[in-house]
């Protein structure tokens, strides 16, 4: 008899303000399950504090954002994803974006959303971009490039390339929704909004450049490219993997001390993803000081241990790269202007990192930084593919704020240390 859907995952939500939400997730297991698992929570906003799981039964431990606020749909909108993810439920879930990589994936229609606005301080053009970008992020709209322009009547035409994961876009009702979505942020502000699906010429005008310009793949990626452990200041403190093959005659323990970050278990987990590592017994807390301490029993693909002595000096190499610096952040020129550049690697399965847009948009806005134009590319550095955004900034604004600052506070609140 196979598992009930309603019974794969169970949600408790926390009785008391402060203390943890519990996700339980109980499904047939697969190799990267638990990376999956964590890309969602956090594509969600929510942080892990505690996780515990042995073979395919998972608990974690989440909290809410303070400033967020979730009803009963965002929490059934969260189980319906999760179940998604699990091997024996995917299929009913109808999300394709959830869909097992088995599969090769269907590319997603691209749909053009153009949002015109009075240019006022405050608007869109300034401090409202993150609300936006938070807008559609909570409606699972995929952000693709972006366009910031200001008309000479003092409105502002900002085109956003988005797909949608639940593909439901070219429907009134959807279209409906968003536009609802973004004028009850907006308010007043908004001109009018309009949302229309565009073809195969214009979707490939949508993409971003293939070619990186030296400047960029040397300054940000000489790192990945020497394979050296990086020794700048934009990266998080020590961190200790120590592998053990005494304590399990069937597996290897991986012991991980480090600083917490934002989407710190994705990390591992989509580490590990990617060598083909199963997890069959894991355990993870933060400590006082928001040091953090994992514990996980591993085995290859092969079901033995990692005996290997050059297979272990590359997965604990690889894991202190991905938790010293999971993502990359430099401010640089682009002839005349000043451009912020963000990259993160790309998991084998071609998902990549969530809520990065909606990051950087809310970092520049406490930055008091305007975007002039943005666009999202995938590029192969190396051996390795990584998402990478590049986002023009406004030349008056840019110019105010020191670049190492714009740097730094955008770093920050990657790894949520805002």
């Amino acid at each position: 008899m196979g598992i009930l859907q309603d019974d794969v995952v169970i949600i408790r939500q926390s009785e008391k303000e402060g203390e943890p939400n519990v996700i339980t997730v109980n499904c047939p297991d697969k190799t990267g399950l638990g990376c999956d698992l964590c890309r969602i929570l956090l594509f969600f906003g929510l942080s892990i504090v505690r996780g515990d799981g042995k073979w395919c039964y998972i608990v974690f431990w989440v909290v809410c954002k303070p400033a967020t606020r979730w009803g009963s749909s965002r929490w059934e909108l969260l189980k319906k994803r999760l179940i998604g993810a699990c091997p024996s439920c995917s299929s009913a879930s109808g999300i394709s974006y959830y869909r097992s990589e088995l599969q090769p994936p269907k590319p997603p229609d691209v749909f053009l959303l153009k949002l015109c606005c009075y240019d006022r301080k405050g608007l869109l053009h300034d401090f409202l971009f993150a609300d936006v970008t938070e807008v559609l992020c909570c409606l699972e709209l995929n952000i693709k490039k972006v366009k910031v322009s200001t008309t000479p009547d003092g409105s502002v035409m900002d085109l956003f390339f988005v797909t949608d994961t639940r593909e439901l876009l070219h429907t009134t009702k959807r279209q409906e929704e968003t536009c609802k979505a973004l004028e009850d942020v907006m308010q007043e502000a908004v001109i009018s909004c309009n949302i229309q699906k565009v073809g195969p010429q214009i979707t490939a005008c949508s993409q971003a450049s293939p070619f990186l310009p030296s400047q960029i793949t040397e300054d940000i990626f000489h790192l990945e490219m020497s394979n050296k452990l990086p020794s700048v200041s934009l990266t998080s403190n020590s961190v200790s993997v120590t592998m053990d093959n005494s304590l399990s005659p069937a597996h290897t323990l991986v012991q991980i001390i480090c600083q917490d970050h934002k989407g710190l278990l994705y990390d591992i987990m989509r580490t590990l993803k990617d060598y083909n590592i199963q997890i069959s017994y894991g355990r993870f807390y933060i400590k006082q000081g928001r040091k953090c301490e994992i514990d996980l029993f591993i085995m290859q693909a092969d079901g033995k241990k990692i005996v290997d002595p050059s297979k272990q000096n590359a997965l604990s190499s690889r894991l202190q790269m991905e938790l010293l610096q999971p993502l990359r952040v430099a401010v640089m020129s682009r002839g005349p202007d000043t451009e912020l550049l963000v990259a993160n690697p790309v998991e084998l399965s071609s998902k990549g990192r969530p809520l990065v847009f909606y990051d950087i948009t809310l970092a520049l806005k406490m930055l008091d930084t305007c975007i002039f134009s943005a666009e999202i590319g995938r590029h192969m550095i190396g051996d390795r593919e990584w998402e990478v955004y590049r986002v023009l900034l406004d030349e008056g604004a840019s110019l105010s704020v020191p670049r190492r600052k714009v740097e730094e506070g955008v770093w920050k609140l990657l790894m949520g240390w805002e």
